[in-house]
């Protein structure tokens, strides 16, 4: 009796398959992304706190969180661009 071929997984999926397994590949790549914007201006707020609270200001929080905002976009598009390549 033989055996039936063994599967490297380097087979391409069923077509029925190929869709669902599309979208959680790319939920993989893309779901630190998410989080990333909000992770980035909550950073820069937090900083610019504890410096308002250090030096006694209250401008600070605001300009560091435009900072946070400025750093996630930046840190959005280096993780979009290399997949453009």
């Amino acid at each position: 009796m033989t055996k039936p071929p063994r599967k490297t997984g380097s087979e391409r999926p069923a077509a029925g398959d190929g869709g669902r397994d599309e979208f959680w590949r790319l939920m993989t790549r893309y779901a630190p992304a998410i989080g990333l914007l909000p992770a980035s201006v909550l950073a820069g707020y937090a900083m610019g706190y504890g410096l308002d609270y250090l030096f006694s200001t209250t401008f600070l929080r605001f300009v560091f969180m435009i900072l946070g905002v400025a750093s996630g976009i930046v840190q959005l598009m280096r993780i979009l661009g290399k997949d453009m390549k």
